[in-house]
């Protein structure tokens, strides 16, 4: 499956959300990644996820899709990392 996720947490948490994260998925904006993710993968990501956030306070938001294809992506400016050019 093609996956955005989004995270909010305190700033204490950052770091270690985004390095998570890129274990799994592309950075493509702060606090924002993107790419295909197994559903297996999507599982452990999210369970890592629950021992760095305060449930109480910090969001994790994961909107997904069966294949990027139908998913229409348009960026204004500049790209932070363009995710093209993998071979």
């Amino acid at each position: 499956m093609y996956v955005i996720l989004v995270y909010d947490v305190g700033q204490k948490r950052v770091g270690k959300m985004l390095k998570l994260c890129r274990r799994y998925l592309n950075w493509i904006q702060n606090s924002v990644l993107e790419g295909e993710i197994s559903e297996v993968k999507l599982l452990e990501l999210k369970k890592e996820a629950l021992d760095i956030i305060d449930t109480e306070t910090d969001s994790l938001i994961i909107f997904n899709t069966r294949n990027e294809k139908w998913l229409k992506k348009e960026v204004v400016g500049k790209e932070r990392q363009s995710v093209d050019n993998f071979l």
